[in-house]
């Protein structure tokens, strides 16, 4: 090979390697347990337990998403965060609310409004954390 083709080889070499290398890495999308139907108890490991209910049937607007959560011994937790981050799947990252964390109300329950702004298929990814760290992560799964 001639050493003006080398050159321009190793050139070109080089370009490809240093933009490869500029590139963001995207990190692997946390995995989400689909969550069975409202009003079902859902385990989280084996210290805690939670049970979920919308307002009304979710609709166009907003539903208000209630969580309650029992340890063990069936005694309420409001120790937990919980955020939730409401969605299209099909669209994802376009109608996305990104994580909102729920508000405890008076009871001890996790409340989260979900505002749905079209029909079709919707999630809202549940993540829980205590002390800083989540300890599960769940996906409620609805149609309107």
């Amino acid at each position: 090979m001639p050493a003006h083709c080398r050159r321009l080889f190793q050139i070109v070499l080089l370009t490809v390697f240093f933009l490869a290398a500029a590139l963001p890495v995207r990190a692997e999308e946390p995995k989400y347990e689909p969550l069975p139907g409202e009003g079902k108890t859902c385990k989280i490991g084996t210290d805690y337990s939670f049970v979920y209910a919308f307002s009304q049937k979710p609709q166009l607007g907003v539903s208000i998403l209630k969580i309650q959560v029992t340890d063990k011994d069936g005694k309420q937790v409001t120790s937990l965060k919980l955020t939730g981050d409401a969605g299209m799947p099909s669209m994802r990252g376009h109608h996305d609310t990104g994580p909102v964390e729920f508000k405890l109300n008076k009871k001890g329950d996790y409340l989260l409004p979900v505002d749905v702004v079209m029909p079709g298929g919707w999630d809202v990814r549940l993540e829980f954390s205590k002390d800083g760290q989540v300890i599960y992560r769940g996906s409620i799964n609805f149609d309107v």
